[in-house]
């Protein structure tokens, strides 16, 4: 169950990420032009959405954010669905299996 200061901090972290570009990156990823397959992490949209996702996987990992709220806030499965490709061939680039985990936990449902 969520709790004041859970939705507190979510709407922080939405600040921010509205702040660092949050809103154009949705856009972006969500128009149809977008193609995942060939997108890079290097793209702003996606390095943006990136950034958020794991941010907020990591708080609910770490139990400092409520599951449930942020499932009902955010699309988190569709975002993810949209950057894993680029986020799964830069983990596999730099060889670390760790990178963006905690985001593709939460899409996966695996976290809360």
């Amino acid at each position: 169950m969520s709790t004041k200061e859970d939705a507190s901090l979510m709407t922080q972290l939405l600040q921010w990420h509205t702040s660092a570009g949050g809103m154009e990156a949705s856009m972006a990823l969500m128009s149809p032009d977008f193609d995942a397959d060939s997108a890079s992490v290097l793209d702003k949209p996606v390095f943006v959405m990136l950034m958020m996702g794991e941010t907020v996987g990591t708080y609910v990992k770490q139990g400092v954010l409520d599951a449930g709220l942020v499932y009902d806030l955010w699309a988190v499965g569709l975002m993810w669905s949209r950057v894993a490709p680029a986020a799964l061939r830069q983990r596999e680039e730099y060889g670390v299996p760790a990178l963006w985990e905690n985001f593709e936990a939460l899409a996966k449902g695996e976290l809360g």
